[in-house]
């Protein structure tokens, strides 16, 4: 036998996280033009015209709501996707999901009145950095928006950060993290 010409397969065998998500269902807000684009998009080309899809990470807290209005004022226009993932514990848990949907339901309108952006939403089971990266890398976004904790720098060198878990691992999209207010 030829030396070099016997290959070998080695199997490796991975830590793979299962992967538990939910979508969740929101309003129709945007009807469906089913003969061409909107007479305001016609002019428009490219990925301007088709849109983009941002990711932007939600919670409960003030800085979520504060880096989902940041992200309508600077960065989303007309034909966007907005895509809303939130981090929680179990994905099966009803309560869970009606608060869950109610905040998103509330987004997705106030993202489809200021800038009429189609918007996306799911509940993802997990730790949220890891939430975040893998749903960038699953939705390659334009851009992944998250707010900050709020936490002083003490807490975060200590509990670590999920915003900088992000910036360090999130290798799909540009990771823009909006300041909380004050």
């Amino acid at each position: 036998m030829h030396r070099g010409s016997a290959r070998w397969m080695e199997t490796v065998e991975e830590d793979v996280e299962e992967y538990s998500w939910r979508e969740v269902v929101l309003p129709h807000l945007v009807p469906v033009v089913s003969d061409g684009a909107p007479p305001e998009l016609e002019r428009e080309t490219g990925e301007r015209r088709r849109g983009r899809d941002l990711l932007v990470a939600v919670d409960f807290g003030p800085n979520s709501k504060h880096a989902f209005d940041w992200a309508l004022a600077h960065i989303a226009r007309m034909a966007d996707t907005v895509h809303l993932v939130h981090a929680v514990s179990s994905v099966h848990n009803e309560i869970v999901y009606d608060k869950s949907r109610e905040l998103m339901e509330d987004l997705a309108v106030e993202a489809f009145k200021t800038l009429l952006v189609r918007t996306k939403a799911r509940l993802v089971e997990g730790d949220a950095g890891k939430v975040i990266c893998r749903e960038a890398d699953r939705l390659k976004p334009a851009a992944v928006i998250l707010g900050t904790r709020g936490r002083g720098l003490i807490q975060s060198v200590l509990q670590g950060s999920v915003s900088e878990y992000c910036f360090r691992n999130c290798k799909a999209a540009p990771i823009i993290i909006v300041p909380g207010k004050g």
